[in-house]
């Protein structure tokens, strides 16, 4: 027995994966893109979304919005692995699919609005500055990770094709493309200026000491509590680790530069032997986030594409006969003008949830 078929065993998984179909097309990206080469690396899905979830609420109006649902205490391993299924889409699905998942996220988000705790103003999902917040923060951790934990840094013209990259998948969301930084000066500068507009109130604490610890929320209830410590140590102290001193304080989540050498000695091996066995990694994927798996695992096999061919948005949009994000976010900021328009979520609701891709629910 084999290494792979002795994880999915013990993890409870069936010994063989789910046959695995190929996807319509490429999406917006494809083979020889860099996103594909830094996305489908083990550092994402086990590191880089981590930290971008985590950090991301130090943007108090992000942080109201999501607080406000209560669905990161209620729900946390269906909303990390949702998070990490439209991401996946955007990544690697194929156009249709990602364009609809793009529709589903600006519906999830109109419910999302409210008025900020310590400001007093009013917050929105899918206010466009917020936006850009959490996508610049999840391509930049997914990036960063990959440097300290994977294979390094990219080469100059990879670096600028991912940023490239960056801009199209930023279509998806209620973002401008034209605010998107395409160099990493840039995204340095936007950072910084962001810097002073970030907030460690008690909301944000609360929450990152909680999402730091995504190594043992993720995993499924079946697993011993022990056994969910054991795995989620690494990980906190790797994903700690990629944060500067001045967020760590912000965010109350301290850690000894001892302990971030630690986690890069057992962490970083460990992903390189998952990047090394595709089917370890798919069965990580399995393990920690199913609605991802028939996303990646296509990529990961390299699995061609029923029709090989990569889309621009414009041209996706055009074929599929879709808006943009912005216009159907219009759409709904003109029926809240008239007082309609989706009723805001309530603290720790139930309400159903809608699919980003029926085909892997």
């Amino acid at each position: 027995m084999d290494a792979v078929t002795t994880f999915r065993r013990a993890a409870g998984l069936p010994a063989a994966p789910e046959p695995l179909q190929p996807a319509e097309d490429y999406g917006f990206f494809g083979p020889g893109s860099v996103t594909w080469k830094v996305w489908s690396y083990p550092t994402s899905m086990l590191l880089g979304f981590s930290r971008a979830v985590t950090i991301e609420h130090l943007d108090p109006f992000l942080a109201a919005a999501v607080d406000a649902t209560g669905q990161v205490y209620a729900r946390t391993r269906l909303r990390y692995d949702r998070t990490m299924q439209y991401f996946a889409l955007v990544a690697f699905g194929d156009a249709k699919s990602v364009l609809e998942a793009a529709e589903i996220l600006v519906k999830i988000h109109s419910k999302a609005v409210g008025t900020e705790p310590i400001t007093k103003r009013p917050f929105d999902a899918n206010d466009p500055h917020s936006q850009l917040w959490i996508h610049l923060t999840a391509w930049h951790s997914i990036l960063y990770t990959f440097e300290m934990f994977g294979p390094g840094k990219l080469s100059e013209a990879e670096e600028t094709q991912y940023w490239e990259e960056c801009a199209r998948a930023a279509e998806f969301q209620t973002i401008n493309p034209d605010d998107v930084p395409r160099t990493r000066e840039g995204i340095r500068a936007y950072f910084e200026g962001f810097r002073p507009d970030l907030v460690g109130s008690e909301v944000a604490q609360r929450m990152m000491d909680y999402l730091v610890d995504l190594g043992y929320h993720i995993l499924p209830e079946r697993v011993p509590s022990w056994l969910r410590r054991l795995f989620n140590i690494p990980m906190r102290r790797a994903i700690i680790a990629t944060m500067p001193d001045w967020m760590r304080l912000l965010g109350g989540i301290p850690q000894r530069r001892w302990q971030d050498a630690a986690a890069r000695a057992v962490v970083r091996p460990f992903l390189r032997l998952v990047a090394s066995r595709p089917q370890l990694e798919l069965a990580i994927l399995d393990f920690t986030t199913p609605h991802t798996t028939a996303i990646v695992g296509p990529v990961l096999q390299d699995i061609p594409a029923k029709n090989p061919v990569t889309y621009t948005p414009e041209q996706a949009r055009k074929e599929f006969d879709k808006i943009t994000p912005f216009e159907q976010y219009a759409q709904i900021l003109a029926k809240r003008e008239q007082g309609a328009g989706p009723t805001p979520y309530r603290h720790n609701h139930h309400d159903a949830l809608l699919e980003f891709d029926k085909s892997v629910s």
